[in-house]
C-alpha cells in the first residue's frame, strides 16, 4: 500500500519463475497491484544462469503486437532472429530494441559449443506504444556498448540505455518520453532523479542493496515513486541498479500474453491471426510457441 510520507508508492519483491531447464526469471511487472510504470509494461531480470550446449536458452518463435521489447545483458549473450530477416547477437552493454507495431515474430536462443560453460544475466522488458503508434511498422535497432550515453552524477556511474535523462540522449529509437539506465553507486553515496509531473519511475536493485526513504530495500527488489516525486537512496555498499519510467498513457492497456493494445479487439484478432498461421515466419525458425489457451 502507499505510504502518505514518502515518495514510494509501492515495493514489488519478484517470484521466481522457472521457464524450464532451470532458467530462471522474476518478473516484477505486471503486478496485480501495479500493472505499469510509466509505459514500461513487462520487467524480466533473467538468470544468472549458467547454460551448456546440453542446456540452452530456447525461446522458440512468437508473436507481439502493440508494445517494443528492449533486451539489455549483464553477461553472455543472446541470438535474436525475427520476421523482418535480422539476425543479431546481443552482448554484454548492448541493447535490442524491437518495435513490434502491428506485428512481429522473433525467437530467443543461447547455445554453447560442446564443453562451453556460459553464464547469462539480464533485464528484458516492454513498453507499450502510444495509441497513435500502436499500429506502426515493425523495426528492430541494435546499439552497440560504446553508442549509449555513458556519464558520472553524484559520483554514480551511469548508462543510459533508452530515452532521455540528464540533457543526455540514447540513440536508441523510442516512441514516447521515457528514461531508462543502469547505474554503479559506491558505498556512503547518495543519488536523486526528479520525476516530471506526468512520469512515474522505479528502481531495480541488481547487486548490493539500497537504503530508499529510509528503508532498506535489497537485491531483486523494485520499488515505484509516486507521480512527480523524485527518487532518493543512498547505498551502505557498492551497488548495482536499473532506474526506468516515463510519461504516463492517458488510456489503459490491454494485455494478454505477449500481445499488448489500448483496444482489447485488437489483441482478439492478434489471437485468432496467431492460431491461423497469419503472422510472418521469422527467419531459420520452425519451432514456435502455440497460443495459450
Amino acid at each position: 500500500m502507499s505510504n502518505t510520507n514518502t515518495n514510494i508508492e509501492l515495493k514489488i519483491i519478484p517470484k521466481e519463475k522457472d521457464l524450464g531447464d532451470n532458467f530462471i526469471v522474476r518478473r516484477s511487472l505486471p503486478d496485480a497491484r501495479k500493472k505499469t510504470v510509466g509505459p514500461f509494461i513487462f520487467w524480466d531480470h533473467m538468470g544468472p544462469v549458467t547454460l551448456t550446449h546440453e542446456k540452452e536458452m530456447k525461446v522458440r518463435s512468437h508473436p507481439h503486437i502493440g508494445l517494443a521489447t528492449i533486451t539489455y545483458l549483464f553477461t553472455g549473450e543472446i541470438l535474436h532472429r525475427d520476421s523482418l530477416g535480422n539476425e543479431q547477437t546481443i552482448r554484454p552493454g548492448e541493447v535490442n530494441w524491437m518495435t513490434a507495431g502491428s506485428g512481429i515474430t522473433h525467437s530467443e536462443r543461447s547455445k554453447p559449443e560442446p564443453g562451453e560453460k556460459r553464464e547469462l544475466e539480464g533485464i528484458q522488458l516492454w513498453l507499450a506504444l502510444p495509441k497513435e503508434s500502436e499500429e506502426v511498422a515493425a523495426s528492430f535497432f541494435h546499439c552497440k556498448e560504446k553508442d549509449l550515453p555513458q556519464f558520472s552524477k553524484e559520483g554514480t556511474e551511469l548508462t543510459l540505455v533508452a530515452g532521455e535523462a540528464y540533457g543526455e540522449k540514447s540513440p536508441v529509437p523510442v516512441y514516447s518520453n521515457l528514461f531508462y539506465f543502469s547505474g554503479k553507486i559506491k558505498t556512503g553515496s547518495s543519488f536523486s532523479y526528479s520525476l516530471n509531473e506526468n512520469e512515474e519511475g522505479a528502481v531495480y536493485i541488481t547487486k548490493g542493496s539500497l537504503e530508499i526513504e529510509g528503508e532498506s530495500a535489497e537485491r531483486y527488489s523494485l520499488t515505484i515513486f509516486k507521480k512527480g516525486t523524485a527518487i532518493n537512496f543512498l547505498s551502505h555498499e557498492d551497488s548495482e541498479f536499473m532506474i526506468f519510467g516515463g510519461e504516463i498513457f492517458p488510456e489503459k492497456r490491454h494485455i494478454f500474453w505477449n500481445f499488448v493494445s489500448s483496444d482489447p479487439e485488437r489483441i482478439e484478432k492478434a489471437k485468432k491471426d496467431w492460431r491461423e498461421g497469419k503472422f510472418s515466419k521469422t527467419i531459420k525458425e520452425t519451432e514456435f510457441i502455440p497460443l495459450p489457451e
